[in-house]
């Protein structure tokens, strides 16, 4: 089955929403994720979840980069539905990128839930 993609309207895209989030947010780490969690901004929200994602060169080149960015949002896409309405910003860390798919949605479902709380 082929992935079905995360909507705009579902991701940070604007500087200032990921500067809130990071100011604003609870933090949770894990060995190959950092999770900041914050409520919506009135003036922002879209009345849906919205992800941003941080996948530095220290992860790997742009190839990997880019696998890990379609990962988290796969894997988000499918948490959507049982998350309480918040954004969210993902930081791939160090080694995120020799991950496997079972090992990555494991240890991110993981630090989601815990962020969730």
């Amino acid at each position: 089955m082929a992935p079905q993609g995360l909507p705009r309207s579902h991701r940070l895209r604007n500087r200032k929403d990921f500067v809130r989030v990071q100011r604003t947010g609870r933090r949770r780490t894990s060995r190959h994720f950092v999770v900041l969690v914050a409520e919506p901004h009135e003036a922002t929200s879209s009345g849906t979840n919205r992800v941003g994602l941080t996948v530095s060169r220290k992860v790997g080149n742009a190839v990997a980069r880019n696998r890990v960015k379609r990962r988290i949002r796969e894997l988000y896409r499918h948490r959507e539905s049982v998350t309480p309405l918040r954004d969210v910003v993902v930081i791939a860390r160090r080694g995120a990128a020799e991950l496997s798919q079972a090992r990555a949605a494991e240890e991110l479902a993981g630090v989601l839930t815990e962020a969730g709380r």
